[in-house]
């Protein structure tokens, strides 16, 4: 029973959830549901009920929820310093000792960081920067973005454009014209299943060096890619398909973003993605765990190359047009000093690959045997299962009758908060980074369970 029925009903009537069916919770048909707290790895709701939070919120509280050290540092900068801009050089101690700390972790030859709110406009803040790159080196019309079917990057103009997901497109006007999209690297879903993983990846190379051909080198400016597909799927990439990737892009003169929104900060048992798979790029998104969500705050780091382009502009040009307001807000930036610390100091980037490794394993066991199990699959503290009608021909079930969020919802059931992904019955999984083995096991054994209930 509800405790407090007029919450919900204020909930009906004034607030628009993102990624939420509108008509349905306005009418009460889905309920409304009020997070009241949480500790490592569980939350709690206003009527009690304690979950383990298998998802880290949005793949995010990388940390686990109730940290002190964080709260208390937001506490101090906020009476110390609530806000002050970083426009024309300004900064706060905050700030400048994240941007650093940022730097320190961050893969080779990456010069500064870029400070914003959120991985879409951090993305926004990458094309703007590639456009006035190649601006300034007189090619203008090396305008073209190259991202990925299922691919995601954001919820904006552009950044709902380089997202390669349906939902994200549909009765919005996107993509806009200046993105182009090229195949995931999904080797569950390869066309000719006799494929080798190496030879998947050698057909993904090969499909963008023709995408390339036709639309002409001289007009892509960049391609854009999570280390790891998160939203799409939780899809880690086939056997060398980052190595060939990135020989295309170098051939071709194209700038390389890595969006680890996801990825960064420990997830796949690496401080970043890049390193864990030779990934040298131009730009790096980050957001969700520099601040493990305990405030929002994103960053665009810079490689040298871009960097020194971007100086030349503006000593051509003068100031560089492009900031927001809450750019490095030091709220912001002081938990991300203190959440980078205790990622240190907890060991969780270790723990993220032993006990992420763990947790595969042990779905992997638990559910490797069922009929409806087309793969277990993931990287680091990622993991999947997708589910199919025919294991043997990978038939996917009819999307009308919703087989992921059944299950989702009996495993919620059960006190494990796991996500039904878009775009195919997938039930995903990215628990806080300091998750133990006995709370895998659980995800496991309740996985197991609430599978048997909903497929038998």
């Amino acid at each position: 029973m509800l405790t407090n029925d007029q919450l919900a009903q204020w909930d009906r009537e004034s607030f628009f959830h993102p990624s939420t069916h509108l008509a349905q919770h306005a009418r009460g048909e889905t309920a409304t549901r009020v997070i009241t707290g949480g500790k490592g790895c569980h939350i709690t709701d206003r009527d009690g009920n304690r979950m383990l939070d298998a998802f880290a919120g949005l793949y995010c509280v990388n940390v686990g929820y109730g940290r002190p050290e964080i709260a208390e540092a937001i506490a101090e900068q906020a009476r110390e310093l609530a806000y002050y801009h970083a426009y024309v050089g300004h900064g706060t101690e905050a700030s400048i000792t994240l941007a650093k700390m940022i730097l320190d972790r961050a893969p080779a030859n990456m010069s500064k960081v870029y400070f914003g709110l959120s991985g879409s406009d951090a993305n926004e803040t990458n094309i703007k920067l590639v456009w006035y790159y190649n601006n300034i080196l007189g090619r203008p019309e090396k305008k073209k973005i190259i991202s990925r079917w299922r691919g995601y990057h954001g919820s904006g103009l552009m950044t709902g454009s380089l997202t390669g997901l349906d939902l994200f497109h549909r009765k919005f006007d996107l993509p806009l014209a200046q993105v182009i999209h090229t195949d995931a690297p999904y080797y569950y879903r390869r066309g000719d299943a006799s494929m080798t993983e190496a030879q998947f990846s050698a057909q993904c190379a090969a499909e963008l060096e023709a995408l390339i051909e036709r639309e002409g080198a001289d007009t892509i400016a960049a391609f854009i890619g999570e280390p790891v597909l998160g939203t799409g799927g939780i899809v880690p990439p086939p056997e060398g398909y980052w190595e060939a990737i990135q020989a295309v892009l170098q051939k071709h003169d194209i700038l390389l973003i890595a969006d680890e929104v996801v990825t960064g900060f420990g997830r796949l048992g690496t401080m970043f993605g890049s390193d864990h798979y030779g990934i040298k790029p131009d730009l790096i998104t980050i957001a969700k765990g520099l601040t493990s969500a305990y405030a929002p705050l994103s960053g665009s780091i810079v490689g040298d190359r871009m960097w020194r382009v971007l100086e030349q502009g503006t000593d051509e040009n003068g100031p560089i047009g492009h900031g927001w307001t809450y750019s490095a807000h030091p709220i912001g930036a002081a938990a991300g000093v203190a959440n980078l610390k205790l990622i240190d100091s907890l060991e969780l980037v270790q723990n993220a690959g032993e006990t992420g490794a763990y947790l595969n394993r042990a779905m992997a066991d638990a559910l490797g045997d069922h009929p409806h199990v087309g793969e277990v699959r993931g990287e680091g503290m990622l993991c999947a299962v997708e589910l199919v009608e025919q294991q043997d021909t990978r038939q996917a079930f009819d999307p009308a009758r919703k087989v992921g969020p059944q299950i989702a919802a009996a495993l919620a059931a059960r006190g494990v908060i796991a996500r039904a992904m878009p775009q195919g019955d997938i039930l995903g999984f990215a628990p806080p980074l300091c998750l133990t083995r006995a709370e895998a096991d659980e995800i496991a054994t309740k996985t197991a369970e609430s599978l048997r209930e909903v497929l038998g």
